[in-house]
């Protein structure tokens, strides 16, 4: 193969739409390319031999915000062994403040931003395919690429791009995550995602999309994961989307899609109602109950509209809520954090996400740096260390209660102790989960020296120990805990169980 697209994906069952988009995009190159995709923690010398056996002249490396270090050690590899081989290296932690970056001196070429276009113009020039029929092929410049290191180039039009879908295998639509999207870009300007460079919010023909998603449903698809940043922007579009999948809702299909907190429109709710329970997941990104912290951050968001929207979910639909806050954003106080958490704990959210700041490459999110006394970590995922509000140690434990929150609260493993936590802060009066759990995770990390490979009959003892602790009886903790257990089992038994019969009958 000429040309290898390659990447280091966080886990297995994810997959790189990014790739595909280069690879469905390549036109005349694409039958002398391929995709190879690997996992984080292979080991990087294997990853370059399997790169250098398929004998390539380019190497396309898609580098993220989970894989720059480990991309960094193939590059490293790939120049010694085949300094001839071209390293074109492209994606969202690459595209800002690129020349700053370690991988920048070992790589050949460097491509900003979407790269569908940018990437083949490159290759043909490579190649020395870049005439075709005696014309320059559409898309190419007078002067070549080729001599910039550094490429970029304005924004492709969206419905001259083509469809990645093709290209998902069947061994990915069996086994991994299909990520799609019916539109790019953003209208809002939150300063610490990247979304907030770009320009505008771009759609894809809607019927062209559909038509994709039909040939993956006719393939077997059944779950799908909207990349759209903001998936209920415009209600015209999203209402044909969730129309097309409500009409074929008997197929047993799990959508997932990325929401505007406060904008949920009666057409949207309407058809949402109607999807049956589980479904449908949504995440809504709220990331602060803070207005002068929403403020600071450049976000705009209703609050009062927020609740209701949660509410309507809650009580009307089957719709599975995944909420977003940020630890760490300028302005944002433990305590002011604390009243956002509860707020959504009391909103009754299935999911709450404690995330921690990221300081993202490009993002106007600096320029709080010394009036909040921002410090970031050098190394992937450059989370913040501490801040005028939070010092190095508070933020220690807020590492550690997003932690144990997700392997207590958000596991669904612990429903029953969970209950008992909840009533707890409600007889004890001070109405703060937050609270409670805060305590919690401060007993967690005096027995658990790390917060990751805990087996889940360490977290069932721990918390048996903690009950207990609080005045419980050995006996009334090991219930709480144990009925918790054989709740969840019971639920993945059933849920696994109808796993088996949708693919015996796909089978049959």
């Amino acid at each position: 193969m000429d040309i290898l697209l390659a990447t280091i994906n966080a886990r297995y069952h994810h997959t790189s739409l990014g790739l595909r988009y280069l690879f469905a995009n390549l036109a005349e190159l694409q039958p002398q390319s391929e995709i190879v995709e690997f996992v984080l923690g292979k080991n990087p010398r294997d990853i370059a031999e399997t790169l250098l056996a398929k004998k390539p002249k380019i190497i396309g490396l898609g580098v993220y915000i989970w894989n720059t270090n480990q991309t960094f050690e193939v590059i490293s590899h790939l120049k010694k062994i085949a300094p001839e081989v071209i390293l074109v290296l492209g994606g969202p932690e690459i595209s800002y403040e690129s020349e700053k970056q370690n991988l920048f001196p070992l790589t050949d070429y460097v491509i900003q931003g979407e790269s569908e276009f940018l990437f083949r113009d490159l290759c043909r020039e490579i190649l020395n395919e870049e005439v075709l029929n005696g014309k320059l092929v559409a898309g190419t410049r007078p002067e070549k690429l080729s001599s910039r290191k550094l490429i970029s180039g304005p924004l492709p039009e969206i419905n001259d791009i083509k469809f990645p879908y093709d290209y998902y295998s069947n061994e990915d639509l069996a086994h991994r995550v299909i990520y799609v999207e019916a539109s790019r870009g953003c209208p809002y300007k939150c300063e610490y995602c990247l979304s907030s460079m770009e320009e505008s919010v771009r759609n894809f023909d809607v019927n062209l999309f559909l038509a994709e998603t039909q040939k993956l449903l006719d393939r077997g698809a059944r779950s799908f994961k909207f990349l759209d940043r903001t998936f209920n922007l415009r209600p015209s579009i999203s209402c044909r989307i969730l129309e097309f999948f409500l009409e074929r809702r008997e197929l047993g299909l799990f959508l997932h899609f990325e929401m505007v907190p406060d904008r949920l429109p009666e057409e949207i709710r309407t058809l949402i109602k109607k999807f049956p329970k589980g479904s449908l997941q949504f995440e809504i990104g709220v990331q602060t109950w803070s207005p002068i912290v929403a403020t600071n951050v450049s976000r705009r968001q209703d609050y009062l509209k927020i609740e209701e929207n949660f509410q309507f979910l809650r009580e009307q639909t089957g719709v599975h809520t995944h909420a977003d806050l940020i630890v760490g954003l300028p302005g944002e106080t433990k305590e002011s954090f604390a009243r956002g958490f509860d707020v959504l704990a009391k909103c009754e959210v299935d999911e709450i996400q404690v995330g921690i700041l990221k300081r993202l490459k490009g993002t106007p999110i600096i320029r709080h740096d010394q009036e909040y006394e921002m410090v970031y970590s050098d190394q992937p995922p450059f989370q913040i260390l501490k801040n005028k509000d939070i010092d190095f140690f508070e933020m220690q434990k807020f590492n550690r209660f997003a932690q144990f929150w997700d392997l207590y609260a958000n596991s669904g493993n612990f429903g029953l102790l969970m209950n008992f936590l909840k009533r707890l802060a409600s007889e004890k009066h001070r109405e703060s989960l937050f609270e409670v759990f805060w305590d919690f995770s401060q007993f967690l990390s005096s027995r658990h020296a790390q917060t990751h490979a805990i087996s889940r009959g360490a977290l069932m003892d721990s918390a048996e120990v903690y009950l207990v602790k609080l005045g419980l009886s050995p006996e009334q903790a090991s219930e709480i805990i144990r009925s918790s257990s054989k709740a969840q089992t019971l639920k993945s038994t059933s849920r696994s169980s109808a796993r088996q019969q949708k693919h015996a009958k796909a089978e049959n």
